[in-house]
């Protein structure tokens, strides 16, 4: 009995040796695979703890090294460690870019250095990249991707706006206007200058677009031999045409090769979502570099139907297609929407179209959207028309790589807990959880016990 005792403990002892044994390379493999793989899960409200994919996209096509410096204080008076703050914000991008630098600087002991960065505010951040600089107050991620974004544009773009017959202006802020627009083409990098033909002869070189939104009065025919030169040159086109009359600039769609159908799409889908019927919903694309990966829902309040024939000038992309169900109404808007089938045109149907041709060895590209509506202050927030915006600029400017879903502000969320809900955890946590580990533990010690002694006995 005793010889089987001993076998019985020297084969525990092995066992229990193997088990050491193996639970150390275990440590060890995973303190390996720790050391060579990063790997995180945000379980966090809207993602806040990770990057969006638009973030990502930015960061890989930057190439250089991204110096990052902050003029904070030790402590700030209303966020205290405003740099512990802005640390682990900024680490989200250097866990994708790793070139990107981070310092600190205390604008309280080097306030020339602070002054001369153009510091205005305690925490204001300075980005560089590629010898140019931007100034950043706002920690979030929409705020810093944009400001990457800006840098990593070559240059900055020039937009001519058409102006002097009551366009949507790109700095205005009544609810026609593009003011809200234009703020954002500024941040993405682009620089834009009213253009009166009145005055101007000609249009810019420099310019890298024309944009025409919507003119409320005729252009003088002088005026539009100016356009129709721009466009036999090769210049670049945006041409928001809403249902109400050419305004004079016939000869630009004939130019174009383009039929502007009479009428305002009414689109049954957009009350089923309670918008009204004239509120067409963009869900349908076509293959473009505009609306590559774009799955999202654009709105344009008031559209018309934009027609094209195919032709050997152009090549004509039908960019947007709404109102499956719903067609081109003729009639009255005061009165109920009735499809007929004599007088209106049947879904679905093109409201915008992208245009490229080649001029002198440059392609030239031109968009025309059947609507203004979607980019004005009042409805740009609808839907992602902000983001369909800026594609279709950064398109026509040749700056595809640019064309990204813009990101959003991150939502941040309190956890607030009434006084009884806090007791319970702490109670949980720190006496109920511990206890029964200890608890488990105790049992799983006295049954050890209890068996040592039996095989003893044996």
């Amino acid at each position: 009995m005793t010889q089987v005792s001993k076998k019985f403990r020297f084969h525990q002892k092995v066992n229990q040796g193997v088990f050491v044994l193996l639970l150390l390379l275990l440590c060890l493999l995973l303190g390996f695979f720790a050391f060579e793989t990063r790997m995180q899960w945000d379980v966090s409200q809207n993602n806040r703890n990770s990057l969006s994919q638009t973030s990502i996209d930015i960061l890989e096509k930057m190439d250089g090294p991204i110096q990052v410096t902050a003029y904070a204080t030790e402590q700030h008076a209303q966020f205290g460690d405003v740099r512990e703050i802005i640390h682990n914000f900024v680490q989200l991008y250097q866990r994708i870019k790793p070139d990107l630098t981070l310092a600190f600087v205390d604008p309280t002991e080097y306030p020339n250095q602070a002054r001369e960065a153009g510091v205005t505010v305690n925490g204001e951040m300075v980005v560089n990249f590629q010898q140019k600089q931007a100034n950043l107050t706002t920690i979030n991620e929409q705020a810093f991707t944009q400001v990457l974004m800006r840098l990593a544009r070559p240059q900055e773009k020039l937009i001519m706006a058409l102006s002097g017959h009551g366009e949507r202006n790109l700095n205005g802020p009544a609810n026609y206007d593009l003011g809200d627009f234009g703020r954002q083409l500024r941040i993405n990098g682009f620089i834009s200058q009213p253009l009166n033909l009145a005055i101007e002869s000609q249009i810019s070189a420099e310019a890298e677009m024309l944009l025409i939104a919507s003119p409320q009065t005729d252009l003088l025919p002088g005026e539009v031999s100016i356009l129709l030169d721009y466009i036999d040159e090769g210049g670049n086109l945006l041409w928001l045409v809403d249902q109400e009359s050419l305004r004079g600039l016939l000869p630009l769609t004939e130019k174009l090769q383009l039929i502007m159908t009479p009428g305002v799409i009414v689109d049954p889908q957009a009350e089923q979502l309670k918008a009204p019927m004239t509120f067409a919903l963009g869900t349908s694309y076509g293959q473009h570099e505009i609306t590559n990966g774009f799955n999202y829902i654009t709105v344009f309040p008031y559209a018309r139907q934009i027609s094209f024939q195919e032709n050997e000038v152009w090549r004509t992309i039908p960019l947007v297609e709404v109102a499956q169900n719903g067609w081109v109404e003729k009639g009255s808007l005061d009165e109920a929407f009735i499809f007929d089938q004599d007088e209106d045109v049947a879904g679905p149907i093109t409201v915008a179209v992208a245009m490229s041709r080649y001029v002198n060895d440059r392609e030239q590209r031109v968009i025309v959207i059947g609507n203004g509506h979607f980019l004005a202050n009042t409805y740009l927030g609808n839907g992602n028309n902000l983001d369909f915006g800026i594609n279709i600029v950064n398109w026509l400017v040749g700056d595809e790589e640019m064309i990204v879903i813009q990101p959003r502000p991150t939502v941040d969320s309190h956890l607030i807990l009434t006084e009884t809900a806090l007791t319970v955890t702490v109670v949980v946590f720190l006496f109920i959880l511990p206890g029964i580990f200890l608890l488990s533990g105790v049992v799983i010690w006295w049954r050890r016990k209890s068996v040592t002694k039996v095989s003893n006995k044996t």
